[in-house]
């Protein structure tokens, strides 16, 4: 495949044979960045994906691909919920401070 030729939609073949290109150290991020009209961070996205297939590819029992989501989005959400009760409990704890007129420990009202 030309590289050279404009291409319209970039799909994961042609994805990874700039990457291959640019591992094997025929093209720079920055090289194919203005050739192809892409932004470095899009380029350079393409090849941390690569980096981290290769790296699954590589283990002695690689994981499904809809494992490693799986298990991203379990680790996301165990994140979001841990976040919203903090979120929460901060919440109580000023709403009931305000009611006592005190301040939480650690913090300064500004008198005005």
């Amino acid at each position: 495949m030309k590289m050279e030729e404009e291409i319209k939609r970039w799909t994961a073949k042609r994805k990874s044979a700039l990457v291959m290109d640019i591992i094997q150290g025929k093209t720079t991020v920055a090289e194919a960045s203005r050739a192809h009209d892409l932004t470095p961070s899009e380029i350079e996205s393409w090849v941390d994906d690569a980096k981290r297939g290769m790296e699954n590819a590589l283990r002695a029992k690689p994981e499904d691909v809809r494992e490693q989501y799986e298990r991203q989005l379990r680790d996301l959400q165990e994140a979001y919920g841990e976040a919203m009760l903090e979120l929460r409990a901060r919440k109580k704890l000023q709403a009931l401070l305000d009611e006592e007129g005190t301040d939480p420990p650690g913090s300064a009202r500004l008198e005005g």
